[in-house]
């Protein structure tokens, strides 16, 4: 064994040297040359590699003068236009690459040197629109500095007076907008924190972006406005959550919640011809000032909770502000931007709903969940309810809308916080709203027609409705409320005053065709998951509450299938899955029924069309 084992490391050392296997990287052997290149370095595969494992020879290259004036140029200038696509921006990638390795050497050169800060800072003086992907090179280099060499970068940045001003005049690329919010975000300790929010609100930074949502401005710069403002907000809320007692308030955040700021945004968005583009980016800046929970499906499942924490509570000056504009919302649902007809897979819609009167429902569910009594009041004299009743049951195939619409009735018929000011407060609102709800709305009347409606297409062969399975949740919510609660008797008194035959359909529906659609539903759910019984799942108890509209709620969303606005936005129809279905059956057998000499993944041809089913429609 001893001989055998010597036999093959001799073996083994001999193949080692003939084939001349070596540990040196081809750099070192390029910096050995006296007149070794950047780019020539820039050319390797590992030269990122090497540069973050504190290749010391090679860092001292990098950081020398003439190397780190080229690599600033690389990432700020725009490349001969007569280079192939593919390799236009390889080096600039490369040379952003190594700028931003975290690497201190290269951190401290290009931090500490106000020459390499000019040469970076002058690629903002340029006139716009800027090469996006330099954009991104830029911002992620100064997003670096700021991490790493923060006070030297901010008293640089600080001394330049035209520098927000710059960053907002090219605010159309979104890199521009990292770069505010790596300011806004990046910045420690807390107290040089607090030094450069002042300095950003000395600069009118809010006041500045609110400007661009406005009519007639570029809708690029108006997006990228909004989504600062709303990430401002969301950061800005999150530090204050963390933030010791003693620390000062975030300037920004004040000013954005403050009444002026917020009638600034919403005079912005109504003045002049307005445009959906305003309408829209403002109304998104108002529901985020709004938010007091989290959003989606675990936002919805707190309405159905028994009890919920709200993480703040809204400002009362946001309230105030929006109040006065209640009616230009309510103007928008009657009088939309124009938009033009499309397609869709439903057939032709001639009035789409479009994105303003979705944002406008949008805020009106989020009004409601404030439970604000002047703001509830104004909605219920506006009778703004009914009609978002009206375009539930026009747009049956908008999904968005139909989710608003259940959130605002859910506002108004629960009232699950376990705060007592919070439950007098949701409580008036459902006294408020009840009698609009029942008797104007006629909500119980609109749920028996359109579900008349719906079987008697069904029966003819056609579509089951998109807006089916939030109406079943809507039903469920009157029942529920019927059954308990601190309203109960009103709507039960309102349920009563409905004419003789139309309680009496009410009543069929609720012990016949509703308690059979939450059977089936729940059945589906739990043969969807494929759930077994067994005598510890018996004894486990449900996460759920036994709640007739909470079960629905969660039955509905886990077995709801892709609904037909979600296939218009992404551009496909019922015949594309079905082919696409059928194509994938064929493809891929069971392996046990396949031929053994047959290859399952050899090309076929397949014939889509006589595949595809035609949809009635």
């Amino acid at each position: 064994r001893s001989l055998a084992l010597r036999w093959h490391l001799t073996k083994s050392a001999t193949m080692f040297w003939k084939f001349d296997l070596q540990t040196t990287s081809h750099i070192d052997q390029l910096l050995d040359r006296d007149d070794v290149t950047l780019r020539e370095l820039m050319e390797e595969d590992d030269v990122l590699q090497e540069c973050k494992a504190q290749n010391r020879r090679l860092l001292l290259f990098l950081s020398q003068d003439h190397c780190m004036q080229e690599l600033v140029t690389l990432i700020t200038t725009e490349p001969p236009a007569d280079l192939e696509e593919k390799s236009r921006f390889k080096f600039p990638n490369i040379a952003c690459e190594l700028l931003t390795s975290d690497v201190s050497i290269i951190n401290d050169k290009l931090g500490g040197e106000e020459s390499l800060l000019e040469m970076l800072y002058h690629f903002l003086e340029q006139d716009p629109p800027l090469n996006p992907l330099l954009a991104s090179f830029f911002s992620k280099t100064i997003g670096n500095l700021i991490a790493r060499k923060t006070e030297q970068v901010i008293t640089f940045l600080k001394k330049k007076e035209g520098f927000i001003g710059l960053v907002l005049k090219h605010i159309d690329a979104s890199a521009m907008m990292d770069l505010l919010l790596r300011l806004i975000s990046c910045v420690e300790p807390a107290p040089l924190r607090q030094e450069v929010l002042l300095w950003l609100n000395e600069e009118r930074l809010v006041q500045r972006l609110t400007e661009l949502i406005h009519t007639g401005k570029d809708e690029e710069r108006q997006s990228n406005a909004s989504q600062t403002l709303c990430d401002i907000i969301r950061l800005s809320r999150d530090q204050a959550n963390q933030m010791q007692e003693n620390m000062e308030a975030d300037p920004l955040l004040a000013v954005l919640e403050s009444q002026e700021s917020v009638a600034g945004l919403l005079k912005n968005m109504f003045e002049g011809e307005r445009s959906e583009a305003s309408i829209v980016n403002g109304t998104q800046v108002l529901l985020t000032l709004l938010e007091t929970r989290r959003s989606g499906l675990e936002g919805l499942m707190d309405l159905y909770s028994q009890g919920y924490e709200r993480s703040y509570t809204v400002n009362s000056s946001i309230l105030n502000a929006i109040e006065p504009h209640l009616k230009d919302f309510q103007q928008l649902l009657l009088d939309p931007p124009k938009k033009s007809a499309i397609l869709t897979t439903v057939g032709v819609l001639e009035q789409p709903l479009g994105n303003a009167r979705l944002h406008v429902a949008r805020l009106v569910a989020a009004l409601l969940q404030t439970s604000a009594p002047s703001i509830c009041q104004e909605l219920c004299n506006l009778a703004t309810m009914d009609l978002l009743l009206d375009l539930f049951f026009k747009y049956t195939w908008n999904n968005f809308l139909h989710f608003q619409v259940e959130l605002c009735v859910a506002s108004i018929l629960n009232h699950p916080s376990s705060e007592e000011q919070e439950r007098s407060r949701a409580v008036t609102l459902c006294v408020l709203f009840n009698p609009q709800l029942f008797q104007k709305c006629r909500l119980v009347q609109r749920i028996l027609d359109a579900w008349e409606e719906n079987d008697k297409i069904q029966s003819e062969g056609g579509t089951r409705r998109g807006n089916m399975g939030h109406l079943t949740r809507i039903a469920n919510m009157v029942v529920q409320n019927l059954e308990k609660g601190s309203v109960q008797a009103q709507i039960s008194e309102l349920i009563k005053e409905l004419p003789e035959d139309c309680r009496g359909r009410w009543e069929s529906f609720v012990d016949e065709t509703l308690r059979e659609t939450n059977r089936r539903n729940t059945v589906e759910l739990v043969s969807t998951h494929n759930m077994h019984s067994s005598s510890e799942d018996d004894d486990m108890e449900s996460p759920f509450p036994n709640d007739l509209s909470l079960q629905q709620t969660f039955s509905d969303y886990q077995i709801q299938q892709m609904t037909a606005n979600f296939v218009d936005q992404f551009g496909f129809n019922d015949e594309e899955f079905t082919a696409f279905e059928a194509c994938c059956k064929e493809r891929i057998q069971q392996f046990d029924d396949a031929d053994e000499e047959e290859d399952i993944w050899e090309e076929k041809e397949i014939n889509y069309a006589t595949q595809a089913k035609s949809r009635t429609r």
